[in-house]
């Protein structure tokens, strides 16, 4: 019974997720205090005001929270902005240096001026329409 439960968790992909979820957790608490308490102070030192929950309609009775839909709005681009610049780039430059790509290989066939098929490099005569080929 906990034979396949061990197994389980002790496969490589969920304790990959478990730990991408902790890793997940901390960065994202480090990304939220990273906008709340420095671009978002920063956007009120230009814009004059930090906070825009105060802004609110009410039609027919109802209190339409503009505000807060807009502060969500900002937090929601200051978090993609700053994982943007401080993750996906990063990562996309070390993957790029990592993955360079092989040189191409040198070229194998070459066309028949006749018949246009691929034909070997080193053939005198194509295989298909039988016409000489220079080397």
């Amino acid at each position: 019974m906990f034979k396949g439960f061990r197994d389980f968790i002790l496969r490589g992909n969920v304790v990959d997720l478990a730990v991408g979820v902790v890793i997940g957790a901390a960065f994202g608490a480090v990304v939220t205090s990273f906008t709340k308490d420095l671009l978002t102070p920063a956007i009120a030192a230009v814009v004059g005001k930090p906070d825009f929950s105060a802004i609110a309609y009410t039609v027919n009775g109802s209190k339409l929270m503009v505000g807060n839909f807009i502060n969500a709005i900002i937090s929601f681009l200051l978090v993609a902005t700053a994982v943007y610049f401080a993750v996906v780039m990063p990562m996309n430059a070390v993957l790029a240096r990592v993955n360079k790509s092989a040189p191409a290989a040198a070229p194998t066939t070459k066309p028949c001026p006749e018949c246009a098929t691929e034909i070997p490099l080193a053939a005198r005569r194509c295989p298909n329409c039988t016409s000489p080929v220079n080397a």
